[in-house]
């Protein structure tokens, strides 16, 4: 017969094999048949060696299936996940303690600086200022130190006209520290006119001057706390935080095309004369009257004052 398979390719069953249903209503073996007979009266009295079909979710005596296990491309991404996750916590250690101890550098670089930082005492103010009174001679040196902070800020920025990334830092410790230098100056130079200079020595002075940099806020000389001269970590602390402060809001500085230039200068203009806004306000409530006010003893200079007219990048770590 056509498309009939040749006596040759047919499958014969093997010996012992089962050869399917052979007997029963439905053509189903006696052994296949439920516990359930036909005239059946006790479901527990099912014959010995039957099989049973009751859905296997209500039997408990058949063990319970195991999880396979994931697959490999899921474990692969479990662990890449888990990597990443690690490298990204470490490197953020390790840049936080980078850049704790880029401030620490810092500020005892401004630290070493502050002694260096030359200051007009009294008598020198009022020689180049004649006739003026305080308040005059205030307004003239935060005139001149904004212009200087200015300048600092237009140099750098100009400096920065194509912003290389591994040079920014550097750039950024420069401003800062030249800033801070003549900050310092302005400081120094304000007590001096409202007749509030520190006790102690030329270091014991730089120190409380720091303080109230760090602080911006004027010295009491009638509070021994706020004229504590000690480099302890408190001091460390607050300059470190204020070195911070003004990097971050120096950053826009480093923009490209001279913009940082006019930005820069804007900026550290408007920062010298908010510090000086609030170191004169202290001083004024604190301040020694005018015609009262004696001639202070001669301010001793340092040894290597610092350039301050010069370029400010010589101030920079």
């Amino acid at each position: 017969m056509t498309g009939s398979t040749p006596p040759w390719k047919r499958r014969f069953p093997r010996r012992g094999a089962d050869t399917g249903p052979t007997d029963g209503p439905r053509r189903v073996r006696d052994d296949e048949r439920g516990p359930f007979e036909e005239g059946a009266s006790d479901p527990e009295a099912a014959p010995a060696g039957t099989a049973s079909l009751e859905p296997a979710a209500c039997r408990t005596d058949l063990p319970a299936p195991l999880e396979g296990p994931a697959p490999a491309a899921r474990r692969r991404a479990a662990v890449i996940r888990d990597r990443a996750r690690d490298l990204a916590k470490e490197g953020a250690r390790k840049g936080g303690n980078r850049a704790r101890t880029s401030l620490a550098l810092l500020a005892d670089r401004i630290i070493d600086l502050a002694p260096r930082v030359p200051v007009r005492d009294l008598a020198t103010l009022r020689r180049h200022f004649p006739g003026l009174g305080p308040d005059q001679i205030a307004d003239k040196l935060i005139a001149g130190a904004a212009n200087a902070s200015a300048t600092v800020g237009a140099g750098i920025g100009a400096a920065a006209m194509m912003p290389v990334p591994p040079a920014m830092p550097t750039e950024l410790a420069a401003e800062v520290t030249g800033v801070a230098a003549i900050e310092l100056k302005l400081i120094a130079e304000l007590h001096e006119v409202y007749g509030l200079r520190p006790p102690g020595n030329l270091k014991e002075r730089s120190t409380a001057y720091l303080r109230s940099w760090a602080g911006e806020r004027g010295i009491d000389v009638l509070k021994p706390a706020s004229v504590n001269s000690a480099l302890g970590g408190q001091l460390k602390r607050e300059l470190r935080q204020q070195i911070m402060k003004r990097m971050v809001r120096n950053m826009p500085n480093l923009m490209p095309f001279m913009v940082g230039a006019a930005v820069g200068a804007v900026m550290n203009r408007r920062d010298t004369k908010k510090l000086a806004a609030r170191v004169r306000g202290d001083l004024r409530r604190m301040q020694v009257p005018w015609d009262a006010l004696s001639e202070l003893p001669v301010l001793e200079q340092p040894a290597r004052p610092l350039p301050l007219g010069d370029d400010p990048k010589q101030l920079g770590p």
